[in-house]
């Protein structure tokens, strides 16, 4: 598999920090890995636009999980193919937490992206609480068991392990925890969709950044990341990108 770079920049950005993009590009304008940015919906048909004919994919936040009809300031996931996303990200901590998402919106969420033609990457985690009372395989497992797509392949699913105590605190998991938690989760996926789950890229998130990335990576079964605020500059998510390149 080709391993996956994608940068969420959550409520960030406007019009300038195009620029941005346009310097990554010209920096890393063919990396070894896949480069993904998922910017507001404010940008994205913008971003896409500035990225075609590039290495650079462009996907969205959060879409509905119905195709269209009154839902008033919500944006399905045609509309998000149409405005030239390629992937979207469903079931991110802020959105069950902020959102009350439960992992069966989740599913709904992530079964319209894939109707649509797109990528859905699908985020689960386990809170501070969780992890230190022992839950933390517990947990992630009925979250990936409920949250992942029916037809779910190695085409059409991304899984991102993102520990919300790791999320913005510049706090991350040992490489010991990580390697276990991604190791459970193949075992899982091939138990849930046999063979294609060799295929689907397990992106680590959480406090990703340019001076620990490489270690990161080197971790069996982490195929990638998923970034937060690392991924708003040029230069801190072009160093990531070259460091997933290397490994």
């Amino acid at each position: 598999m080709k391993k996956l770079a994608a940068g969420n920049w959550k409520m960030n950005g406007t019009q300038a920090s195009l620029a941005e993009v346009t310097a990554l590009l010209e920096a890393h304008p063919d990396p070894a890995c896949e480069m993904l940015l998922c910017p507001p919906a404010t940008l994205i048909a913008a971003m896409a636009a500035l990225a075609r004919g590039t290495a650079l994919m462009v996907g969205a936040q959060d879409c509905h999980p119905k195709p269209m009809g009154a839902h008033t300031g919500d944006i399905s996931a045609a509309m998000l193919r149409d405005a030239g996303a390629t992937h979207v990200i469903v079931g991110h901590s802020e959105r069950r937490i902020d959102h009350g998402e439960t992992s069966a919106l989740v599913k709904a969420k992530a079964e319209a992206v894939v109707d649509a033609g797109l990528t859905a990457i699908v985020c689960i985690g386990e809170t501070e609480a969780e992890r230190d009372s022992g839950k933390t395989l517990a947990v992630i497992g009925t979250q990936l068991d409920a949250s992942i797509p029916g037809g779910a392949t190695a085409a059409n699913l991304v899984v991102a392990y993102e520990p919300v105590w790791a999320i913005g605190t510049g706090r991350t998991p040992t490489l010991t925890e990580i390697a276990e938690v991604h190791s459970f989760l193949r075992g899982r996926l091939r138990g849930l969709i046999g063979a294609e789950a060799e295929g689907v890229r397990i992106l680590y998130g959480g406090s990703v950044k340019p001076t620990n990335a490489s270690d990161i990576f080197a971790v069996p079964h982490v195929d990638g990341a998923l970034v937060g605020g690392a991924s708003l500059k040029a230069a801190d998510f072009g160093a990531i990108v070259a460091a997933l390149s290397a490994a």
